[in-house]
């Protein structure tokens, strides 16, 4: 690769040199640009070293890295030509304070979007409008795009029988090798991009507006399921393809009101892609008798678990909308609804697809904590050591991250190490205090544990703020009622649970077979269904949940009464 300078002769600059000043000038913070614009700045790069180096297009731009829709037309929309005009003026004004003799810049004639790398002997070298080639390597791309490039036909020496129409075949199988190609490569999904605006209705309130705001953003973060954007108000979060991955993008408006002894925050979630308004609340806090620090991490908490919580709206959204064979955030995310469902029938596919996604980048934390309470979950002796493994790696891969350390909880405790697990779900709680699914999994450890009030009041936690409760603290609080013996709580409790895991179905027929009620046959027969086995292997199924005994036979005797039969020997004594 070489490129000219305005003074002082040719000069080459190797690709590595190039790729190295491009992530040295991105992360120096003397850097004085946007966002947008360093965005921008990669992403012509990026498709240069991938091959096109003719530029990219002003549609490209607009469209891949802006946010802007399909029928982005740039005769009427000047955004991408205001954009670049900004960023020549940083890259401008950096190099000429910072530059270093002999040192490689980087530089965007204007006419074409490209980048051309050159050696400085003094200041910034300017150079002229379409004068100098763009740099390019022949390198794969760090992104997968989101269009292929349009296949190139290679040269065929000239032969009499060689006609147009052979060429013209011969066209058509290359674009069609491209598309069959491109077309076969999974998506691999990245975590969605927020960017929050919190604004007070009241100039008074502006303060509390402002506090509120900052510890709602650490809040957020605590969860790791987004990314916040640090854009600005109006301005759209980046639905950015300079990852090897898809993102979406979405913007958190948001109004800060007092009334009296009450305050209140509205919001709205709009999808910047299409402009969608997606959701829209309230949360409201009373703060009589209360201290204003009280107030806020009320209000904070709320939001956070509506907003970032894998079953909260943005989460919800992106679980659901992305496609069946997609890799990344959204394996992420299924396998963690399956973990709150609790069906290990559906955890094979899933299984892959994280194995995939890691196989594709093995230090993404996520997907490896994400495998490892899968693995733990199945209560599979030969899988449990694998888990302790890949959750011992997510948690050095990510110490900070609460999902590392609940599959640490998992497996350790799975593993029969429950006072380690205790420690690492305590630990995941201090790291994001507001996540109702690390409460719910604490708490049923616990409880199982023999530790009831304690996982009884984190199942409560759990509960609160949310759209739909982790089916966990429900488990925890129908097995506390149904070990104080309220029979009908515990059959309501356990009638909440939308789906029919083996324990939940145990459970709800126990409490009718204490009850004596009717239901109880049925709900024997369903349960005969889900497990045909489960007479002769109950206490096998139950010992790797580690109730404890008399917990374990007070629920063999409700099914014992509801009809089930069990050999009696050995039986424990119940309450």
């Amino acid at each position: 690769m070489k490129a000219e300078e305005q003074h002082g002769g040719d000069h080459e600059v190797a690709c590595p040199q190039a790729r190295a000043e491009l992530d040295r000038l991105l992360d120096d913070e003397r850097f004085r640009a946007t966002e947008r614009s360093r965005s921008i700045l990669r992403y012509i790069v990026e498709q240069q070293f991938a091959g096109w180096a003719e530029g990219v297009k002003a549609y490209s731009i607009a469209v891949d890295v802006l946010g802007r829709q399909s029928n982005f037309d740039p005769s009427l929309d000047p955004i991408v030509r205001i954009e670049l005009s900004r960023l020549r003026s940083s890259l401008s004004q950096y190099y000429e304070a910072f530059g270093e003799e002999g040192g490689v810049t980087v530089q965007l004639p204007r006419g074409r979007y490209v980048a051309v790398f050159t050696r400085s002997t003094g200041g910034f070298p300017h150079i002229g409008d379409r004068e100098h080639p763009a740099t390019a390597c022949a390198e794969p791309a760090d992104f997968v795009l989101e269009q292929a490039p349009s296949a190139v036909v290679p040269a065929v020496p000239a032969r009499p029988w060689v006609t147009a129409a052979t060429l013209g075949l011969l066209a058509v199988a290359v674009v069609a090798g491209g598309v069959a190609v491109y077309g076969s490569r999974p998506i691999t999904t990245a975590k969605p991009t927020v960017a929050v605006t919190l604004t007070a209705v009241d100039e008074g309130l502006r303060g509390e507006a402002s506090v509120t705001r900052d510890m709602l953003l650490t809040a957020l973060t605590q969860f790791q399921t987004l990314t916040v954007s640090q854009a600005q108000r109006r301005e759209r979060p980046l639905a950015s393809v300079l990852r090897p991955a898809k993102s979406n993008a979405y913007a958190i408006d948001m109004k800060y009101y007092g009334d009296g002894d009450d305050r209140s925050i509205w919001w709205q979630i709009v999808d910047t892609a299409t402009g969608d308004l997606v959701k829209s609340g309230l949360e409201s806090v009373d703060t009589s008798g209360r201290t204003v620090a009280a107030v806020r991490d009320e209000l904070v908490a709320q939001l956070a678990r509506r907003f970032a919580a894998t079953r909260g709206v943005i989460n919800n959204i992106e679980t659901h909308a992305a496609s069946e064979g997609s890799l990344g955030n959204a394996c992420v995310l299924r396998a963690e609804y399956q973990l709150d469902d609790g069906k290990a029938s559906s955890f094979a596919r899933t299984i892959d697809c994280l194995e995939r996604t890691i196989a594709a980048n093995s230090f993404d934390a996520d997907a490896t904590a994400a495998l490892s309470a899968l693995l733990a979950e199945t209560a599979d002796d030969g899988k449990i050591a694998r888990a302790l493994e890949l959750a011992g790696r997510a948690v050095s891969l990510a110490p900070l991250s609460d999902r590392a350390h609940v599959a640490l909880m998992l497996s350790q405790f799975y593993s029969g190490r429950v006072d380690a697990a205790i420690a690492a779900g305590n630990r995941a709680l201090a790291l994001n205090p507001n996540n109702p699914d690390a409460a719910a999994k604490l708490g049923l450890v616990l409880f199982s544990s023999g530790y009831f009030d304690a996982g009884v009041s984190l199942a409560r936690d759990a509960g609160r703020s949310v759209d739909v409760v982790p089916s966990d603290a429900v488990l925890v609080l129908a097995l506390d009622a149904y070990r104080r013996k309220d029979w009908s709580e515990a059959s309501l409790l356990s009638e909440q649970v939308s789906h029919s895991t083996f324990l939940i179905s145990v459970l709800r027929v126990a409490a009718l077979g204490q009850l004596g009620s009717d239901e109880a046959v049925p709900r024997l027969a369903e349960l005969r269904q889900l497990a045909p086995d489960f007479e002769t292997t109950f206490r096998e199924r139950m010992a790797p949940r580690r109730y404890q005994p008399v917990l374990s036979a007070a629920i063999e005797e409700g099914l014992t009464k509801a009809g089930a039969r069990f050999k009696t020997e050995g039986l424990a004594t119940a309450f």
